[in-house]
């Protein structure tokens, strides 16, 4: 097995391998992702999900398009690539890593000269997209474990593992660094409704790496961390705004809210790429919405009422306040969050240059 654990989304030879993390945990089936269309439905019906692993399936949507292009001039196919950049931008609003990718990939297509070289320098920048995300999840994992007590219990929300991320993980990235280490005892997986990414795939995930796991419903955080079972709290991020508020999946406002009252540290692992500082605070950034089938049932089981009403929010905000820090590829940030953050992205900017 891999030291990066699964890897959900990665170039083979003229496809995309992508692994269809709808199946897991009873079936695990890879894809070949052959045109940006069909990675734009992967991305929206959540194959691939967790903003890295979004932002890297949509770079290689991109690189799909142009390699598929039968364009016969530079300036036709910048046109086709504008038009995938559209379709594949509508699918999951809230991962800011997915505009990141996208708009990454568009400079990179504006440097080329020809046809030709434009869907070779495509195909490679969304490869060194993958991997400088397997890198990035690597030295946060590094970065975090440093704040992980010894003898460690750490509540986890969602899944923000290898499944997220090209590989190794962001927040399970810092349970894996850590673990490796010895500092870990266990791990709690919050079940996260209304899609059981916790039970499904943060659980799969680690139990696959011989990481000790204990799943719980998302309402028992709270009793768990009042007995006292819990030493922190690490979870991802779809999207950090300027002044630190964190939109993450939905349920882990009251996650951070619960480890305030219970002193326990709330931190936040995610990459730069994930910061977007164009927005001042939280109340910017948009939430998506889902299908209301989501909350109706699951797994074909109707558990509710065809009559009654259903809000399927699939994110919420967290401010600032709740979090004691951010984690990135660059260093820790900690509050005030604004200056802190900029200067990782400086960071960031530095070592791309």
């Amino acid at each position: 097995m891999s030291d990066i654990g699964v890897q959900p989304v990665t170039w083979d030879t003229d496809h995309v391998r992508l692994l269809d993390q709808t199946l897991l945990p009873g079936a695990e089936t890879y894809l070949a992702i052959r045109d940006h269309h069909a990675m734009a439905e992967a991305i929206t019906n959540m194959r691939v999900r967790g903003a890295p692993a979004i932002g890297v399936a949509a770079a290689y949507g991109m690189a799909l398009a142009a390699r598929n292009s039968r364009a016969d001039t530079l300036d036709a196919l910048l046109h086709e690539l504008d038009a995938a950049a559209h379709e594949l931008g509508r699918t999951r609003p809230t991962a800011v890593n997915l505009f990141w990718a996208i708009e990454r990939m568009q400079e990179r297509a504006r440097r080329a000269r020809s046809v030709d070289e434009c869907k070779a320098l495509l195909t490679a920048e969304a490869c060194a997209i993958e991997a400088a995300d397997v890198a990035s999840c690597r030295r946060m994992g590094a970065f975090g474990a440093e704040l992980v007590p010894q003898d460690a219990t750490i509540l986890t929300h969602c899944n923000a593992g290898a499944l997220a991320t090209a590989g190794y993980g962001s927040a399970l990235g810092v349970v894996r660094a850590a673990f490796a280490q010895g500092k870990v005892r266990q791990v709690f997986a919050d079940e996260t409704r209304p899609l059981l990414q916790g039970a499904r795939l943060t659980a799969w995930e680690l139990t696959r790496d011989g990481i000790p796991t204990t799943l719980i419903a998302d309402s028992m955080a709270g009793s768990f961390m009042r007995r006292g079972a819990i030493s922190c709290v690490v979870v991802g991020a779809d999207r950090i705004a300027a002044n630190g508020d964190v939109a993450n999946k939905i349920g882990t406002y009251q996650v951070a809210v619960l480890a305030k009252e219970n002193g326990i540290p709330f931190y936040v692992a995610a990459p730069t790429s994930t910061l977007d500082l164009a927005i001042a605070s939280g109340d910017e950034i948009p939430i998506e919405e889902r299908s209301h089938t989501e909350m109706r049932g699951f797994g074909g089981v109707r558990t509710a009422p065809d009559a009654v009403s259903i809000a399927n929010p699939a994110f919420d905000v967290t401010p600032a306040r709740y979090v004691t820090a951010i984690i990135t590829e660059n260093g820790v940030a900690r509050a005030p969050f604004e200056p802190a953050l900029r200067q990782l992205v400086l960071l960031q900017e530095g070592v791309r240059a």
